[in-house]
């Protein structure tokens, strides 16, 4: 398996954003599975989330069979497992996040163009037939329907595993009620990898460098880096535009896709999986 870390793919703004691409070892073009989102891409499943890690490996440990399991990362797929099968693999830092410099607003109709754009670029590389899937649980998800409305050319498939949709009705507001689940995720997933936090982050265990950025910011400069997501959801308790601009626009997602939700997941994400499919 060949590895490039840390490419840079340039947005429209001038914003450099960064990903690790893992690919076949011989040279040739093969197809991409690909994901977008602010977890930071360097940081090792087991260290950022060890009782998930532990409890899905001991249930389930058909999910770590065959692989070294040293490029595991929460909620995307493991390239160990889909390069051999002839497969590329981008994982994207969105903008803001682990090593991708800009300012965090997540699920933003900017996020959107950035990921549409990450998607045109890996459809364009000497390594890429052209087409490319999105594959990822939750966040990685629920973007794929935010992209998939905006019908890129190198789009193929998408596999949305738990993935909610209406920003309003899946997310924020369940039944119009106030849901303050995105509060608590953005301080304690988001923040806690935000571009910027250097050495006070974690480490790659696979590179060694710094999985938020090689340099530290204050923390009143990361909090002028980011978007008060609390705040935004409080201040538009009814359906308005905010959250159209967060949610799908079902009639021009017309790529085949894999929507895969569970019953357990009806406080966020199961309603999101049923309607992609109904629409």
């Amino acid at each position: 398996m060949h590895i490039d870390w840390d490419v840079p793919i340039e947005m429209d703004d001038g914003l450099v954003l960064r990903a690790d691409v893992f690919r076949p070892d011989p040279d040739g073009s093969f197809p991409v599975i690909l994901s977008y989102g602010p977890y930071a891409k360097g940081l090792a499943f087991q260290e950022g989330y060890p009782d998930q890690w532990r409890l899905m490996t001991s249930q389930h440990p058909d999910v770590e069979a065959g692989s070294s399991n040293q490029y595991q990362s929460w909620e995307v797929v493991d390239p160990e497992k889909w390069v051999p099968d002839g497969y590329t693999v981008v994982r994207v830092d969105s903008r803001g996040c682990g090593r991708s410099p800009g300012y965090v607003d997540v699920f933003s109709p900017r996020e959107t163009d950035d990921l549409v754009a990450c998607i045109e670029w890996a459809g364009t590389r000497a390594w890429s037939t052209g087409r490319v899937g999105l594959n990822g649980i939750s966040y990685y998800a629920i973007n794929q329907w935010h992209a998939a409305s905006k019908q890129p050319e190198h789009l193929t498939a998408m596999c949305v595993w738990e993935g909610a949709a209406d920003s309003y009705r899946d997310m924020t507001h369940h039944g119009g009620i106030l849901s303050t689940f995105w509060a608590n995720w953005y301080d304690m997933q988001v923040k806690t990898v935000q571009h910027g936090l250097g050495d006070r982050g974690a480490v790659s265990q696979v590179t060694g460098e710094p999985v938020t950025g090689d340099f530290n910011l204050s923390d009143d400069e990361l909090a002028r880096n980011r978007a008060d997501l609390g705040a935004d959801v409080r201040d538009h308790p009814v359906d308005d535009r905010f959250h159209r601009d967060r949610s799908p626009d079902w009639p021009k997602i017309d790529v085949p896709l894999l929507s895969a939700g569970n019953w357990g997941g009806q406080g966020l994400h199961l309603r999101g999986n049923v309607e992609g499919f109904v629409r």
